[in-house]
């Protein structure tokens, strides 16, 4: 290519990276503004949004999880935003460098996912069980969050009633939540055995298996969006030398 068309190509290349990130900068702002609104106004956010009760994100601390995913975005999306604009080679592997460690953890994740689906619930039981025994009944957005998504979900429990045995509100209620009996009360433990509604966890897991394909198609197309990144940046970065 004659240098002009070089120029151009690169010129290109590179408005097309500022507009790539722009609009995940601006995605990351908005996914970091709505995780602040869910952390200070959880009900108004599950009025509005409660279609959504029965997704995957109402297991954990949706507010948490939306500000952590969208300070990531913000932070990539500057990075080679701001890189590409002032052809700045430091800024350029810095973005490099974060999607390339974001892929390689997808990559580990989803090996972890599809290896050691067994550990995963174990670590998840761990960590979500000892939340529902001390929170549910006491936070009301978190016992809202869970009251909605096993009553759409038609589960109980993480893994069953048995995550509420100890619980501040067995102690306090002497009766385990109704849903963990079909909606009928008072559930006791011999209502919930007889029952034996599943848990949540599992219910998700094969809702997840149901739509795996649809799942996997979304994640091989983000990791294509992040190999593309890393080769437009890598591309900036090196053509900057030849600059």
């Amino acid at each position: 290519l004659s240098p002009g068309a070089k120029m151009g190509c690169f010129t290109f290349i590179k408005v097309m990276m500022i507009l790539f990130n722009l609009a995940i900068f601006l995605s990351g702002g908005t996914l970091l503004g709505v995780g602040i609104w869910v952390k200070v106004d959880g009900e108004s956010f599950l009025k509005i949004f409660g279609t959504l009760s029965s997704s995957v994100l109402q297991v954990v601390n949706v507010s948490y999880l939306l500000i952590v995913i969208g300070a990531i975005l913000l932070v990539i999306g500057f990075l080679g935003c701001y890189g590409a604009q002032k052809e700045s080679k430091c800024l350029l592997m810095m973005f490099f460098s974060v999607v390339l460690i974001i892929f390689i953890a997808e990559v580990a994740a989803a090996v972890v996912a599809l290896v050691f689906t067994g550990l995963a619930e174990t670590l998840l039981t761990g960590l979500v069980t000892p939340l529902l025994k001390e929170k549910y009944g006491v936070n009301d957005t978190f016992t809202h969050i869970w009251n909605v998504t096993m009553t759409e979900v038609h589960c109980c429990g993480l893994n069953n009633y048995t995550d509420f045995n100890n619980s501040y509100f067995y102690d306090t209620h002497g009766s385990y939540p109704r849903q963990c009996c079909d909606m009928i009360e008072p559930c006791n433990s011999t209502l919930a055995a007889e029952r034996d509604v599943e848990g949540c966890f599992k219910q998700i897991l094969e809702e997840i298996k149901t739509n795996a394909g649809v799942a996997g198609g979304v994640a091989a197309g983000i990791g294509a969006l992040e190999i593309a990144a890393m080769a437009v940046s890598m591309y900036l970065y090196c053509r900057l030398d030849e600059k």
